[in-house]
């Protein structure tokens, strides 16, 4: 495939001084090194329009897709929402049927907002059943982001789950859907990456962190976890009398192949122990600054050298699966807490730095053999009029704005801002039977 005549290219978000104008070719499901076209290739005309890599998703929670805006999880505290959306799940029942149902409408709704990549970082499970219904709620999220077309990083997430019932069954998820041999938990065509990783400290014991861990050394696995949301410190200190980078450091996840989202309510000396452990961040405004839980110092965070990517979080916090959106946001709030954040650097973590923590050095540019997942952004409507720098202009102008292409992997799975792969009415007319 190749690409004409763009507005302007950004090849990696991490150095401005490589956008240009013109073409880009994918051979397959990479990126060429050239820019002639090959006889019989198709082409796509791309004209008025910025193509960036594939936004990343580095933080979400696909399942409450199916649990946005419930009566009394907006504008409470954390406290009380738990508990909330915990008597939701159990209402709905927690099952393959739901997990594929709602997360193929988060993984379209990605899509259609420019995420070619998302981690869902899944926490929520049946308890005391057999380890193959939990093998299938994993494999039904699989089955979605396939049929869509889209990338996923699925973490074996867990919530007050057994710890020993935890590792067992991210063992055997990680057995049922990758081969032996699949460096750092990707299969080969990287369309599917594993991880682990419990919810919190406020959430999970010591034995859960371990254990998991373990398994994650065992496979070559990444961690995720979440940390120092204000509410996270606050139950920590009350639990344990510490706070929650103590505890994970005494847990052995403060060191590399770890990300922690969210990192509201951290000092400065805890974001040096977070650099020199070589430990990367996720950002997630869309639901920390709604949910009331602070807004992380990011500048501080990239200050020092702290690889930062951008995530959603789910639809029990944040409604939407609207990346780009959360980008806006995220430069918006940032001049709030510190130096504002320049539009460049905040589409670099939504590409080039949630692919850092995900380890997909793959991901998230444009050079030539990287994977073909970019974004065509059309930005000759009005909405763009007179804007001095489209590049920018993706994040200060349009908001709300979608792209209209999407590719994955070198195939089209948004077209003309409709999905190729699926019907979108289908996908919600499914998750609204499921729902009742």
């Amino acid at each position: 495939m190749l690409l004409t005549d763009a507005l302007g290219i950004v090849v990696d978000p991490l150095d401005p001084a490589t956008e240009r104008a013109g073409d880009i070719a994918f051979d397959g499901a990479t990126v060429a090194s050239r820019i002639a076209p090959l006889p019989g290739e198709d082409q796509l005309d791309v004209s008025g329009c910025i193509v960036t890599p594939g936004l990343i998703n580095a933080h979400h929670h696909l399942l409450q897709t199916a649990f946005r805006t419930l009566p009394g999880t907006r504008g409470v505290p954390m406290r009380d929402w738990l508990p909330t959306m915990a008597d939701a799940y159990a209402a709905a029942g927690l099952d393959a049927s739901l997990s594929a149902v709602a997360s193929a409408a988060g993984i379209a709704e990605s899509l259609l907002n420019g995420v070619t990549t998302i981690a869902d970082h899944h926490l929520n499970w049946p308890h005391g059943g057999p380890v193959e219904d939990q093998v299938a709620i994993a494999s039904a999220v699989v089955d979605s982001a396939s049929l869509l077309g889209a990338r996923l990083v699925f973490v074996r997430g867990s919530a007050r789950d057994d710890p020993e019932e935890a590792a067992l069954s991210a063992t055997a998820i990680v057995r049922h859907l990758l081969r032996a041999g699949h460096e750092g938990g990707v299969r080969p065509d990287g369309m599917l990456q594993i991880a682990v990783g419990p919810a919190g400290v406020h959430s999970d014991p010591e034995a859960t962190f371990r254990l998991l861990r373990e398994v994650a050394v065992e496979h070559g696995l990444r961690r995720r976890t979440q940390a120092n949301e204000q509410v996270d410190t606050a139950i920590a200190l009350e639990r344990y009398g510490r706070r929650p980078l103590d505890l994970l450091s005494q847990w052995g996840w403060l060191e590399p192949g770890v990300t922690i989202a969210h990192l509201c309510d951290v000092t400065d000396a805890e974001i040096e122990r977070v650099a020199s452990a070589g430990v990367s961040a996720t950002h997630a405004p869309g639901c920390d600054v709604p949910m009331g839980w602070g807004i992380a110092p990011v500048r501080r965070l990239l200050d020092a050298g702290i690889p930062v990517g951008l995530g959603t979080s789910g639809g029990g916090s944040n409604d939407a699966g609207h990346l780009l959106a959360d980008a806006r946001l995220a430069m918006q709030v940032s001049g709030l807490v510190g130096p504002q954040l320049a539009a460049r650097e905040v589409l670099a973590m939504a590409t080039a730095g949630s692919a850092q923590g995900l380890g997909r050095s793959d991901l998230g540019v444009l050079t030539p053999g990287a994977a073909a997942d970019a974004c065509v952004w059309d930005v000759s409507g009005v909405a763009d009029a007179a804007v001095a720098d489209p590049i920018a202009g993706l994040l200060w102008a349009s908001p709300g704005r979608r792209p209209r292409h999407v590719i994955v992997a070198g195939r089209l799975v948004v077209r003309d801002y409709e999905l190729v792969n699926s019907d979108e009415k289908s996908l919600v007319a499914d998750l609204d039977r499921r729902l009742g």
